[in-house]
């Protein structure tokens, strides 16, 4: 089962996701200029509300360079010396395939890892203690560092440091280990860049600030510059294998029901943080077309090939998501859907062959899941 999510949400003046240079980021599409935010910043979004929509802290993943730090503090906790403690981790980090920088005791890359890394990482640290020290204190002199041996236990206690079974959003949106291709693990949910259904022309917002404790005779600016933003109406998409997600989760049933409806709320309440404090672009997605399918997966940007020009952009995105999916069913069949549901927050939908309607979001959603999950 596949269960596909089409949003369309309006921001008024918002930098959700810049550029290198600050300014909103765009793309050409049907010829035009269109207002983008990348799937990266949408799955960020989304995995910071987990917790919200029902997982656990335990059973969501941690994004990070720093294994290291929060290793050295448990193992110094425990008794060991802080400074060999550094040491040995470093060692150790590396022992089991990973970059690491000598100085800042950060790994090469980012690392995908569960809640239950630092403890796998520590332990495996602790075990092989004299070891790693003995490796350390070769690096710093001039014999050949020692290699080390681990026994089957310890290569199980290393492999526990990146194993993705308990972490949803891993297997969610996959993780990818150039060292260790034996750790990748292949994303269940697919999430595209959200893009203007109209053309957008970037704007900039010219500002000034004065000194609060200016002399009342001195006039002026003591600070001014430029801040780029947009206004925008976006197309998401996101689609999300069932029965790859509970493959990825090794068969939980429970877990992976419960990280599909973290999915499926997760993604209709996240907004990116760019600049949110200086634009409070807060808004809700107004129109949801949600499919539930075998297999396949339609993505409908192309419903906004010609941008849309009415002035209710809402009303006529609307109009053209609903009519570009009716011609696509008409066309390709219906063969494998078995649920296709659209909602509405503010306004009334245009009939279309195929699909109900839901008056709130608890019906949508539950309409979503309950085909969706029944054989998970």
């Amino acid at each position: 089962m596949i269960i596909e999510l089409h949003l369309l949400q309006s921001f008024p003046v918002s930098n959700l996701n810049r550029d290198d240079v600050g300014q909103p980021k765009t793309a050409t599409f049907g010829g035009a200029t269109r207002g983008r935010i990348s799937s990266q910043s949408l799955k960020r979004a989304a995995r910071l509300l987990f917790a919200e929509h029902g997982l656990a802290k335990h059973e969501t993943a941690t994004r990070t360079k720093r294994l290291c730090d929060a290793a050295v503090a448990q193992l110094a906790e425990q008794g060991r010396d802080a400074g060999e403690a550094r040491k040995v981790v470093i060692a150790g980090l590396e022992s089991l395939g990973f970059g690491v920088d000598q100085v800042t005791g950060l790994t090469e890359y980012l690392l995908f890892v569960g809640a239950d890394a630092v403890d796998c990482l520590a332990g495996y640290c602790d075990k092989r203690w004299d070891d790693l020290l003995a490796v350390a204190a070769a690096k710093e002199g001039t014999k050949k560092p020692a290699k080390i041996k681990p026994d089957a236990a310890a290569r199980a206690e290393a492999a526990r440091l990146l194993d993705a079974t308990r972490a949803a959003d891993i297997a969610l949106f996959g993780r990818m280990i150039a060292d260790n291709k034996d750790f990748n693990v292949d994303a269940a949910s697919q999430v595209a860049h959200a893009l203007s259904t109209h053309a957008v022309a970037p704007e900039f917002d010219f500002y000034t600030a004065v000194d609060d404790l200016k002399p009342d005779g001195e006039s002026g600016a003591d600070m001014l510059g430029t801040v780029d933003f947009n206004t925008a109406c976006y197309y998401r998409y996101a689609n999300l294998d069932l029965e790859q997600l509970h493959g990825n989760l090794g068969g939980d049933a429970d877990l992976a029901g419960r990280a599909a409806t973290a999915w499926l709320g997760a993604f209709v309440h996240a907004v990116p943080g760019g600049m949110q404090n200086t634009t409070a672009a807060r808004t809700m997605p107004d129109t949801f077309l949600g499919v539930v399918r075998e297999r396949g997966a339609w993505n409908l940007a192309n419903a906004f090939l010609a941008p849309v020009a009415e002035t209710d952009l809402m009303a006529a995105s609307t109009a053209r998501l609903l009519e570009h999916y009716g011609k696509l069913r008409g066309f390709y069949g219906s063969d494998g859907i078995h649920t296709a549901v659209a909602a509405s927050a503010t306004g009334d939908l245009p009939e279309t062959d195929g699909v109900e309607t839901a008056g709130t979001l608890a019906a949508f959603t539950a309409r979503l899941l309950a085909p969706a999950t029944a054989g998970v």
